[in-house]
């Protein structure tokens, strides 16, 4: 079933129909489709890194919603760059003082932007 895609829990990476890729802090379902978070999306402007994706999700992996695709990011695969991206967030979040928002306020959030759940 397709929104499987929601209990992931391997690091995720979208290609947006312009051909740009991202990996994907959070992701939550969303009545639209989907709702997804960028790397450091706490510390930006949330109408740049909060993005809703409307459509069905489709496909058991990759993921089509849209015109976005969602695949498992391949640590060791095709996307070197975004794997190093993700490892360089991760190490940041594991850093004493993070200021990384907890679990159920992340959550919260994605409730104030519509999320499901």
């Amino acid at each position: 079933m397709s929104n499987k895609l929601f209990s992931v829990t391997a690091p995720l990476m979208i290609r947006t129909p312009d051909g740009q890729e991202h990996v994907v802090a959070e992701l939550f379902e969303h009545p639209q489709g989907l709702l997804w978070f960028e790397l450091y999306w706490h510390l930006g402007d949330p109408a740049r890194t909060m993005h809703v994706v409307e459509g069905e999700v489709r496909g058991e992996g990759p993921w089509r919603v849209g015109d976005h695709v969602l695949n498992v990011l391949g640590c060791h695969g095709t996307n070197a760059e975004l794997a190093i991206a993700f490892e360089r967030w991760r190490e940041t979040l594991l850093t004493p003082g993070s200021d990384y928002p907890p679990p159920e306020l992340v959550a919260a959030i994605a409730r104030h932007r519509g999320a499901i759940g």
